[in-house]
C-alpha cells in the first residue's frame, strides 16, 4: 500500500453514468437489454455521440469513454451456453411487464430529479453512479445508438451509488483508515488484485470495501484471515486508476483513486481460493444470453436505456420467486478476498443539542489554530469549505467529525476508533482529541520555529550592531582597527621571547601576511592561529632547577618508599647538572608491574628539581598527529601533544610523563610508535618538527619520562633510545612500610576520620598484605585500607545515632539558604515556569565532631567484619609435596608467581606397555618445547645413572602446569619440568620450600633467565627458602637489596647436575636404580619355579 497521502475532499465523481429512477436499486438488477433478448455482455465502448456503440453498464471514469485503447480496453469472457439460456428464459417472463416497466421508469425519473430518491454525494449535489446501460449488440448498434443516445440524455438524473451492496472486493488498507467522503490514493501491487479492479471498471463496478490492517507493519493487497483487518471499514468507489509498469517493462500493478461513500462492517470474508461458510449470498446464476430482436420489438427498442435499471422497482411477484444474480461471481476466478458486509448507519442525534454544538464549534476552533501554523491543514480546509459552501457545517456535524480525523496525523487505532463510532457525539469527542493532539504537535514546532528565528534574528541585530559600534569609534579615533590592533598585539609577544632567527623570520613573514589579509577572509583565522601558537612557545624561558641533593632526597622519600635504583638515577641527574651548572634532557623508562608507583615517581621528580609537569598517555594512540601535530591544510588542525605541554608548561625545561607506552597502537594514520623515534631521541628533539608549526623547536631541555609494564612490546629502536629504570614489586616488609607511612593516614583522612581514634594495628595490616593482596603493587592493599576505614566511619556514626548532629543543625546560614532556594526552584518547576540560569551554589556543611570517647581498633581477630574471609589461606598450593610435583619461578605483567609442575603416571607400569607424553596448562609454543627438552633429558639421565630403572622408557606420564585459563610461555620452566619427571621416575619427593628456574638444554646446560627479582619476591611471598637459579644470574642476585634475600639462600648451577645434588641429597641410588618392571617379572619367575618344585 502507499503510505498516508495528502487527503484531499473534492466533489463526488460525476463520469456520465446512468443512474436508476428507483430508491430499490440492488446488486442484483437485471438490464433491460437483457430483457429485450439484445447482446448486453458488458464492454469499454467509444462515446455514444459517434453513434457507432454506446457507453458500457458500470462506467464510472468520464476519460475511459474517450479512450479507445486505455488502460481497461479489451473484451470480456464470452457468455456460455447456460448463461445464454437464462436470459431467454428471463426475457420472455418479463416481457409481460414492459407496459407496467415504463410507467414506474417515469415517476422514478420524477422523483431522481427532486433529489428525494438518491443519497446525497459528497459534494452536497449527488453521488456517483453505480454504473450505466448497454442495449444494442451486433447489427443493431448501428442503426439504433444514435436514437438511444438521445434519449438518454433526456432521462439522466443525478448518479446514485447502490445503497444496498452487500458483497465487495475487499481491500486492506495500512497505516490509516479511509473516512467517507475524502479521497485517498493506493496502490496495488498483486497483478491479480489489480486485474480484478480491470475487469470490475470494465463491467462497470468499480466498487470495493477498504478494511484497515491491524498489524501497521503488514503489506498485502489481499485479506487472508478476517482476524488481520478491522471489522469497521468503508465502502469506496473505484473513481480512476493508473497502469505501474514494473522493472521488466509489464504491467506489474496500478494506482487506484478511492473516494469512500459510507461505513461498513464485515460480516464475512472469503479469502483466495475458498468459499463463504456462512451462504450470506445466494448461489450465483448465470446471465441469460441475448436473442436475436424480433420484428415487433424494434419500436420498444426507441425507449429510454434507463429501463435496464427500472425492473428493480416493480413488486415482484410471490407466486415466481427471483433468481439472483450475483454481480460480483467473476471475481471468484481471481485469488482476491471478497467480502460480505452489512451497511452501517449513524445513530439519531440532535443537531441543535448543546454538546453538538459545543463540542463542533470547539473543533472549528481547533482548525482555525492549526490552519494559523500550519499550511497544510490551511490548503485542506479551504478545500473542505469550498466543498461544503452548499451547506453549513454546523449542521453536518458527523462530516466534520470525519474531516478532522481524515486529515490528522493520529495514531492508527485512535483514527479507526472513530470511524468505528456511530453514535455521533461520541465520535466527535474522539475526533476532537485527535485534533487536540493535532494542535499541541503544530505549537510544538511552531515554538521551535521561532525560536530559532529569534536566535537567528538576534545574532544578525548583535553583529549590526557590533559594525556599527566599531565604525563610530573609528571615526571618532577611539579605537583604532581591529586587525592593526592584532598585528601590534603579536609583535609586543614575539618582542619578549628569545626565537630562534629561521623562527623569527617565518614570524614576521605570517605577520606581514596577516596585515594584507582582509578579516572576512578564511585565511586569515589560519593565519592568525598559527601566530597565535608561534607567540605561545616558550622561546628561552626555563624554570629554575633546583640541584640540592638533600632536597631531592627528602621529597623523594616523602612520597615513595624503597625504589632505591630509582632515586639513585634521580641524585645523579641532579649532581651532574649541579657539576656543569646546566642540565640537558634525558629519556628514562621505568617498567614494572602496575601499583608499583612508576606514575606518581615522575611527578615526585618534577617536585624535586623544581621543573612543570606534564602528563599524558599514549596507551591505545592510534593516530600520527597526536604526536607530530596536524598539517594547516586541515580545518580545525592542532599541535601535536609536545608542543601542548610547552604552551601548557610555559617553559622549555619541563618533565614530560609519557604514560603506558608498552601499549601504544597502530592504525591506518600511521605509526605512532615510530614519531616517538624523533621525539625521544636525544641527537634529534633538539629540532623537533612539528607538522603544524613547521618550524623547529628545541625539546633537548625536556626530561621525559616514561612508564611500562613490560618491555617486550616496546618497538626495539624506541626501546634503545631509552634508559630502563627496573621497579620490581614490593616485599611484605616494603608494604608494611608503605601501609604504615601512606596508606593508612590518606585513607584515615578521606575517610573523615583524621581527628578520631581509630587505629589498624600492625598485625592486621600484616594479615591484610599475607591473606588479601599478594600482588606486586600496593593498588589493591590502598583500597582494602581504604575499605577498613569507611566501615569503621559506618559503624561510628551508627553507634553515635542522628541525634547527636540532625540534618537540620548539619546545615551553616549558607547552606540553609542555598536549600531553601533550591526547594522554591523546584516549586517553580512544578507550575511550569522554566528555570533561570543561575550559579549552582555550594551546600556548606558542619562536619561532625566524634566524641573523644570512641575508639576502634582493628586487629586480626575482627578484620572479617571489615574486608570479609580471606582470599588466601594458605603460603603454598602444597604443604608436602609428593613425587613428581616441583615449584617452579615465572615472571608476568604484575610480577613474580611461584608456579608448580605435576607430573603423574597415567597407567600401571607393564613390560607391554608404550611411553607417551601427554601436556596441559595452556602452554604456549616455547614452553611446549622446553617440556618436550626436559622429557628427552630426563630419559637421557635415567640412561646414563640409573641403567637399570626402565620407568621412562615405559611409563605413560602426564604433566600438567595448573592454573589452565592463564597462557603461559617461555623457557625458564626447563629445570623445573625435568626435576618433577626425575622425582617421579625415582619416587623421590622434593623439599617443598625449594623453588627454582632457569633454561635447560639437551645436554644440560642451565641457561641465564630474566626477572630474577620478581622471581625471589615471588619466591618469598610463597614461603621458601632455598631458590636454584643460573650461574650466569650470579649478578643479578647480588644487586637484590637485602631486605628481598633476608631468610633465602640463593644456589646458582651451571650444569643439571649440580641441581640434581641440590634436589636430592640423600637420594639412595642402588634403590633408585632398580626397576619394578624387572623385579616384577623376576618374582614371577621364581613363583613359577617354587611351584615346579613342589609339583
Amino acid at each position: 500500500m502507499l503510505p498516508r497521502q495528502r487527503i484531499f475532499r473534492l466533489p463526488a465523481p460525476t463520469s456520465p453514468i446512468f443512474s436508476t429512477t428507483s430508491r430499490r436499486l440492488s446488486f442484483c438488477s437485471v438490464p433491460a437489454s437483457i430483457r429485450r433478448g439484445r447482446n448486453a455482455t458488458p464492454r469499454l465502448h467509444s462515446s455514444p455521440r459517434g453513434g457507432s456503440s454506446s457507453l458500457s453498464n458500470f462506467s464510472t471514469y468520464t476519460a475511459l469513454r474517450k479512450r479507445k485503447d486505455g488502460f481497461f480496453d479489451g473484451p470480456v469472457d464470452p457468455l456460455s451456453e447456460e448463461e445464454k439460456k437464462a436470459n431467454l428464459e428471463k426475457a420472455e417472463a418479463e416481457e409481460k411487464e414492459a407496459a407496467k416497466a415504463k410507467s414506474s421508469s417515469s415517476d422514478a425519473a420524477a422523483s431522481g430529479k427532486d433529489g428525494k430518491g438518491t443519497p446525497e454525494s459528497p459534494d452536497g449535489k449527488g453521488s456517483a453512479a453505480g454504473g450505466t446501460s448497454s442495449g444494442s449488440a451486433g447489427d443493431d448498434s448501428g442503426s439504433t445508438g444514435g436514437k438511444r443516445g438521445r434519449k438518454s440524455d433526456k432521462a439522466l438524473t443525478k448518479p446514485v451509488v447502490p445503497e444496498i451492496y452487500p458483497q465487495v472486493l475487499a481491500i486492506p488498507i495500512a497505516k490509516r483508515p479511509l473516512f467517507p467522503g475524502f479521497y485517498k490514493a493506493i496502490t496495488i501491487k498483486d497483478p491479480n488484485v489489480a486485474a480484478a479492479i480491470t475487469e470490475m471498471f470494465k463491467r462497470g463496478q468499480p466498487y470495493v470495501g477498504a478494511f484497515l490492517f491491524k498489524d501497521e507493519n503488514a503489506d498485502d493487497d489481499v485479506i487472508r484471515n478476517p482476524e488481520d483487518v478491522h471489522d469497521v471499514g468503508v465502502f469506496a468507489q473505484v473513481t480512476s486508476a493508473f497502469p505501474m509498469n514494473s522493472q521488466g517493462g509489464e504491467s506489474g500493478g496500478l494506482t487506484a483513486i478511492l473516494y469512500p461513500h459510507r461505513r461498513i462492517r464485515l460480516s464475512s470474508l472469503i479469502p483466495p481460493g475458498g468459499v463463504d461458510a456462512s451462504n450470506a449470498i445466494p448461489t450465483t446464476e448465470p446471465i441469460p444470453a441475448p436473442t436475436p430482436p424480433k420484428a415487433s420489438e424494434e419500436a420498444d427498442q426507441k425507449g429510454d436505456v434507463v429501463a435496464s435499471f427500472e425492473e428493480s422497482a416493480v413488486e415482484q411477484k410471490p407466486e415466481a420467486p427471483k433468481k439472483v444474480y450475483e454481480v460480483t461471481s467473476f471475481l471468484k476466478k481471481y485469488p482476491v478476498s471478497i467480502a460480505n458486509v452489512d451497511n452501517l448507519t449513524e445513530e439519531p442525534h440532535d443537531p441543535k443539542s448543546p454538546v453538538v454544538r459545543a463540542v463542533t464549534n470547539e473543533i472549528v476552533n481547533v482548525f482555525k489554530e492549526v490552519a494559523s501554523m500550519n499550511s497544510l491543514f490551511r490548503d485542506q480546509i479551504s478545500t473542505f469549505s469550498i466543498s461544503q459552501s452548499a451547506g453549513n457545517v454546523m449542521s453536518e456535524p458527523a462530516k466534520l467529525a470525519d474531516f478532522a480525523a481524515a486529515v490528522s496525523a493520529g495514531e492508527p487505532a485512535e483514527l479507526q476508533e472513530v470511524l468505528e463510532s456511530l453514535n455521533v457525539e461520541d465520535r466527535m469527542h474522539k475526533a476532537l482529541l485527535v485534533l487536540k493532539k493535532e494542535l499541541a504537535n503544530a505549537q510544538l514546532q511552531s515554538k521551535i520555529t521561532k525560536d530559532v528565528e529569534s536566535k537567528i534574528t538576534k545574532r544578525q541585530r548583535e553583529y549590526w550592531l557590533m559594525e556599527q559600534m566599531k565604525g563610530i569609534r573609528r571615526e571618532l579615533g577611539i579605537e583604532s582597527d581591529g586587525k592593526d590592533k592584532l598585528v601590534e598585539k603579536f609583535k609586543e609577544k614575539a618582542d619578549k621571547l628569545a626565537m630562534p632567527d629561521a623562527v623569527r623570520k617565518v614570524f614576521d613573514e605570517e605577520l606581514n601576511k596577516l596585515a594584507h589579509l582582509e578579516p572576512a577572509a578564511s585565511e586569515f583565522n589560519v593565519t592568525r592561529n598559527y601566530l597565535d601558537w608561534l607567540t605561545q612557545i616558550p622561546w628561552g624561558l626555563r624554570s629554575a632547577e633546583n640541584f640540592d641533593i638533600q632536597n631531592a632526597m627528602k621529597v623523594l622519600d616523602e612520597d615513595h618508599y624503597g625504589l632505591k635504583d630509582v632515586k639513585d638515577r634521580i641524585l645523579e641527574f641532579i649532581a651532574v647538572g649541579k657539576l656543569r651548572g646546566t642540565i640537558e634532557g634525558k629519556i628514562l623508562c621505568f617498567v614494572g608491574p602496575p601499583g608499583v608507583g612508576k606514575t606518581s615517581i615522575g611527578k615526585s621528580i618534577a617536585r624535586a628539581l623544581n621543573r612543570e609537569y606534564y602528563r599524558f598517555s599514549v596507551g591505545g594512540l592510534t593516530d600520527v598527529a597526536e604526536i607530530k601535530g596536524h598539517r594547516r591544510t586541515y580545518v580545525g588542525a592542532l599541535p601535536g601533544r609536545v608542543i601542548q605541554a610547552l604552551k601548557k608548561c610555559k617553559t622549555e625545561n619541563p618533565l614530560i610523563l609519557i604514560d603506558e607506552i608498552d601499549k601504544i597502537g597502530r592504525g591506518y594514520q600511521g605509526d605512532p610508535s615510530s614519531a616517538l623515534l624523533e621525539l625521544l631521541d636525544p641527537e634529534q628533539n633538539s629540532s623537533f618538527l612539528d607538522h603544524y608549526m613547521d618550524v623547529p623547536v628545541d625539546l633537548s631541555r625536556v626530561l621525559f619520562v616514561c612508564t611500562a609494564n613490560m618491555t617486550d612490546t616496546i618497538p626495539r629502536p624506541l626501546l634503545d633510545r631509552m634508559e630502563v629504570i627496573r621497579l620490581s614489586g614490593y616485599v611484605a616488609d616494603e608494604k608494611m612500610a608503605i601501609a604504615e607511612r601512606y596508606l593508612a593516614p590518606q585513607a584515615q583522612d578521606l575517610a573523615g576520620l583524621k581527628q578520631v581514634d581509630v587505629q589498624l594495628s600492625k598485625v592486621a595490616i600484616e594479615e591484610l598484605i599475607k591473606s588479601y593482596c599478594r600482588e606486586a603493587g600496593v593498588r589493591n592493599l590502598k583500597k582494602q585500607i581504604e575499605k577498613v576505614y569507611r566501615k569503621s566511619a559506618l559503624k561510628i556514626v551508627q553507634d553515635l545515632g542522628e541525634e547527636v548532629l540532625p540534618e537540620a543543625k548539619a546545615l551553616t546560614d549558607d547552606g540553609k539558604a542555598a536549600l531553601e532556594e533550591s526547594e522554591k526552584e523546584g516549586k517553580t518547576e512544578e507550575v511550569g515556569t522554566e528555570a533561570t540560569e543561575k550559579e549552582t551554589t555550594e551546600q556548606p556543611r558542619v562536619p561532625l565532631k566524634v566524641p573523644e570517647s570512641v575508639h576502634v581498633v582493628i586487629d586480626k581477630d575482627n578484620l572479617k567484619d571489615y574486608v570479609g574471609p580471606p582470599i588466601f589461606t594458605s603460603d603454598r598450593l602444597y604443604d608436602v609435596t609428593p613425587p613428581g610435583v616441583t615449584m617452579g619461578l615465572a615472571w608476568t605483567q604484575l610480577g613474580g608467581a611461584a608456579m608448580y609442575v605435576e607430573a603423574i603416571l597415567q597407567a600401571a607400569l607393564r613390560s607391554s606397555s608404550r611411553p607417551s607424553l601427554e601436556i596441559t596448562g595452556n602452554l604456549k609454543t616455547v614452553m611446549k618445547e622446553s617440556s618436550t627438552i626436559a622429557y628427552s633429558f630426563a630419559k637421557s639421565l635415567m640412561a646414563r645413572e640409573f641403567p637399570e630403572n626402565h620407568f621412562l622408557e615405559k611409563a605413560k606420564i602426564h604433566v600438567h602446569v595448573p592454573e589452565g585459563a592463564v597462557q603461559k610461555d617461555g623457557p625458564s620452566a626447563g629445570v623445573t619440568m625435568a626435576t618433577s619427571l626425575l622425582s617421579l621416575a625415582l619416587e623421590s619427593p622434593v623439599d617443598p620450600t625449594v623453588a627454582m628456574t632457569g633454561e635447560l638444554t639437551l645436554t644440560g646446560k642451565v641457561l641465564r633467565i630474566g626477572g630474577l627479582r620478581e622471581k625471589t619476591v615471588a619466591a618469598r611471598r610463597a614461603g621458601c627458602k632455598m631458590i636454584i637459579f643460573p650461574q650466569d644470574n650470579i649478578s643479578d642476585w647480588l644487586e637484590l637489596p637485602e631486605n628481598i634475600k633476608e631468610g633465602i639462600e640463593g644456589r646458582p648451577a651451571n650444569w643439571y647436575s649440580e641441581v640434581f645434588d641440590l634436589i636430592f641429597p640423600n637420594l639412595d641410588r642402588e634403590k633408585a636404580n632398580k626397576c619394578k618392571i624387572c623385579d616384577n617379572k623376576k618374582e614371577k619367575r621364581e613363583k613359577k619355579s617354587d611351584d615346579d618344585d613342589s609339583d
